[in-house]
């Protein structure tokens, strides 16, 4: 019975309340383990202006739970997709259209992780922990590279 409590959630929203949904500028959309990373990373940085926001189900897209999520945040401006896999072989390429849908106008949509590989890991532990310093760097610094604006 311990484990019938509870529910399945598409989308978990921010849970910590040091975030002020007022003063988030930035929401960085995620899947999976990496979230952890991006968590301690958002507080190792202080940086109280950017909410996390999971996508527990990726398909069917969960539209109405996402953008619920994102309505949360009035002075949203910048969204940002964070994962650990290659950019060709981890969930952007099949969920960015649907983030992108559910954005207000002049919001900017981008990608936060590991450039395009034929290999789903790099092999190498000094690689491995470059890139994942450099996917959380991306995912909350300023906007560069390939930036959808709605």
């Amino acid at each position: 019975s311990d484990l019938a409590k509870g529910a399945f959630h598409t989308v978990i929203g921010e849970v910590d309340e040091k975030i002020d949904a007022k003063k988030v500028k930035r929401a960085i959309i995620c899947s999976g383990r990496v979230y952890y990373d991006l968590v301690n990373a958002r507080r190792e940085r202080a940086q109280n202006d950017t909410a996390i926001i999971r996508i527990e189900q990726l398909y069917p897209f969960p539209h109405k739970a996402f953008a619920a999520e994102l309505k949360k945040f009035p002075n949203l401006a910048e969204v940002v997709w964070a994962q650990d896999e290659p950019q060709n072989q981890g969930p952007w390429f099949q969920t960015q259209h649907n983030i992108f849908e559910n954005l207000e106008s002049g919001q900017k949509l981008a990608y936060a992780g590991r450039p395009p590989s034929a290999s789903p890991a790099v092999g190498y532990y000094d690689k491995h922990f470059a890139q994942q310093k450099a996917l959380l760097e991306t995912a909350f610094s300023k906007l560069k590279g390939f930036v959808l604006t709605k």
